[in-house]
């Protein structure tokens, strides 16, 4: 069962969606205090040749599970790079098993890891900003990293352990 219920993050984003841009710097600076290494993995995309473009949605999804967070009324612990090392290190290795697999199987194994998911809608909403990102621009190298970026944030919000 998610932590952050469907109800939750659908205030976030209805939030998030309402917000200026002078509004989200200032969510911006909450999320510096209490998850900056949950900015830094966002920040971080430029340096690995993401374009500012992509950047502006990796933040949208970075304000929509930093505000499901808060709207889950959960006391939640400091994501540590710790934390993010390892979902990173597990993700990488639960897609590289599926390019081993037949087509049939990668599907299955894809579904299993779906389904499994602590934090479905969550991982609902950022495969869906993914998906819509990439259907309207040209794909390069360095989405790898905006998508493992991403993934990442939703893997350590669902793995890590609450108080």
């Amino acid at each position: 069962m998610s932590r952050i219920s469907i109800q939750a993050l659908a205030i976030a984003i209805q939030k998030i969606d309402a917000m200026n841009e002078d509004q989200k710097m200032i969510l911006a600076d909450e999320i510096f205090i209490k998850q900056p290494n949950m900015l830094s993995a966002v920040t971080a995309l430029r340096s690995m040749g993401v374009s500012f473009e992509k950047m502006t949605v990796a933040f949208e999804i970075l304000f929509v599970c930093f505000q499901a967070m808060k709207e889950s009324k959960l006391a939640w612990p400091l994501i540590t790079e710790d934390d993010q090392e390892k979902q990173l290190k597990r993700y990488v290795a639960i897609v590289k098993f599926g390019t081993d697999l037949s087509a049939n199987l990668e599907h299955i194994a894809m579904m299993q890891y779906v389904e499994s998911h602590p934090e479905q809608p969550l991982l609902a909403f950022i495969s869906s900003e993914h998906k819509k990102f990439l259907e309207y621009n040209v794909v390069q190298k360095s989405d790898r990293f905006f998508i493992l970026s991403t993934v990442t944030l939703v893997n350590c919000i669902a793995f890590v352990a609450l108080p």
